[in-house]
C-alpha cells in the first residue's frame, strides 16, 4: 500500500472523528509534550503508570505506548503487565526503547519486554534499534551514536524475528517490516533541539496504529505527519522554544494541502 497524502489525511480524519484513548506509560520529560501532541492531534491520551489500574485501563484504550525513559522497579511491573492486557484485549502496542545502550539495565529491560510479549511497533534511534541486537553498541545518553541508515540491516533482523514493525528515527526515517523499507524524508533539524519529540513520535505512531489496522502504514504515516508538522513549525519558530508552541498548532489544523506539498516518502 503506497503512502499517500490523501490516505495520511484520511487516517488524521479518523483519528479526530474516534478520539482513540491512547495509553502510554512514558517517562516524565517527554509526558506533557506527548499528551498535547496526542490532543493536537484529536487523540484522548491517557498517562497511567500504576500496575494496579493497568488492566483497567488497557481495557479502554485503542493502543498502548511503552516508553522506558526514566525507568523505575514498580514502572518497568506496570510495563510488563499492560502489554500483557493489551495482548488479550488485540490493540497495537508501540514499544520507545528510550536510551537502551547507554546502560544494561535499559538495554534488558526493552529486550525483556519485546521477548516476554512483543510489541506491534518498535520505534527508536539508530544506537537503540542497534542495541536491542548488539549489546556491544553503545548510545550517546539519549541520543544516537549512528546514523538511521547504519540500523536498518539490524531493523530488518529484529522485525522478522518479532514479527513487528521497526522505526529508525533520523534525518530520515526508516519503516522496516521484513525486507519491506519505507523510507521518510521529511522533519528538519531544529526538531534535535527539542526534547520529547522523539517520545512524541511514538505516541503519534500509536494513535494512528488505533485507528490504521497495518502497523507498517500507521506508523509510515506517523513519522511523515510528525516530519511534516516539525518542517512547518521550524519556518514560524524563532527556536526550539516557539517550535514546540507551533508544531502543536500545526498539529492541530494540518490539512490535506499541507501533507500533499510537502510530503517526501520512498518505497
Amino acid at each position: 500500500m503506497a503512502i499517500t497524502a490523501k490516505d495520511i489525511f484520511q487516517t488524521i480524519e479518523e483519528v479526530r472523528r474516534k478520539a482513540p484513548v491512547v495509553h502510554n506509560i512514558t517517562n516524565y520529560v517527554a509526558m506533557n509534550n506527548s499528551a498535547n501532541a496526542l490532543l493536537a492531534l484529536g487523540a484522548s491520551p491517557v498517562m497511567a503508570h500504576a500496575e494496579e489500574e493497568m488492566e483497567e485501563m488497557v481495557g479502554i484504550a485503542a493502543a498502548l505506548v511503552i516508553n522506558i525513559g526514566t525507568l523505575s522497579e514498580a514502572w518497568i511491573s506496570s510495563m510488563f503487565e499492560a502489554a500483557h492486557q493489551a495482548r488479550i484485549k488485540g490493540i497495537p502496542v508501540v514499544l520507545d526503547p528510550v536510551g537502551a545502550g547507554a546502560t544494561s539495565y535499559r538495554t534488558q529491560t526493552a529486550r525483556e519486554l519485546i521477548n516476554s510479549e512483543p510489541p506491534s511497533v518498535i520505534r527508536g534511534n539508530a544506537s537503540e534499534i542497534m542495541s536491542l541486537f548488539d549489546e556491544k553498541t553503545k548510545t550517546k545518553g539519549v541520543d544516537s551514536a549512528a546514523s538511521s541508515h547504519d540500523a536498518v540491516a539490524i531493523a530488518k533482523i529484529i522485525s522478522a524475528e518479532s514479527n513487528c514493525v521497526v522505526c529508525v528515527s533520523g534525518e530520515t526515517d526508516y519503516v522496516v517490516q521484513g525486507d519491506k523499507v519505507i523510507k521518510i524524508h521529511n522533519g528538519h533539524p531544529l526538531m534535535t533541539r527539542v526534547t520529547g519529540l522523539g517520545c512524541t513520535a511514538s505516541a503519534l505512531c500509536g494513535a494512528f496504529a488505533a485507528v490504521e489496522k497495518d502497523a507498517r502504514v500507521a506508523v509510515a504515516q506517523a513519522m511523515a505527519v510528525m516530519g511534516i508538522a516539525g518542517e512547518m513549525a521550524a519556518q514560524r519558530a524563532a527556536g526550539p522554544g516557539s517550535l514546540q508552541m507551533h508544531f502543536l498548532d500545526i498539529l492541530y489544523g494540518l490539512n490535506q494541502q499541507d501533507i500533499s506539498r510537502l510530503l517526501k516518502v520512498e518505497e
